[in-house]
């Protein structure tokens, strides 16, 4: 009797069902990985980025001085309302 020999089963000497094992969590892996890179959500740059609110906006573009105080205050009303 042969203990340590290698019959021709796979590399651990145990049979097909650790090499069917093998293979689930192969492709269970590069499953995982394309859902990962193809996951938009990972693409964003931040999450605050896109909850900004209509104020907020209004706000940044006053303090940028894209738009004057008068319709700043016109814009802020028209939001509240």
């Amino acid at each position: 009797m042969m203990w340590n020999s290698y019959d021709g089963r796979n590399w651990w000497g145990m049979g097909g069902a650790h090499g069917v094992v093998f293979w689930i969590f192969v492709i269970a892996g590069v499953v995982a990985l394309a859902v990962w890179i193809a996951n938009p959500a990972r693409h964003r740059e931040t999450d605050s980025h896109f909850s900004q609110t209509a104020l907020d906006v209004l706000k940044m573009r006053y303090a940028r001085g894209e738009i004057g105080r008068e319709e700043f205050e016109e814009k802020r009303r028209d939001l509240q309302t």
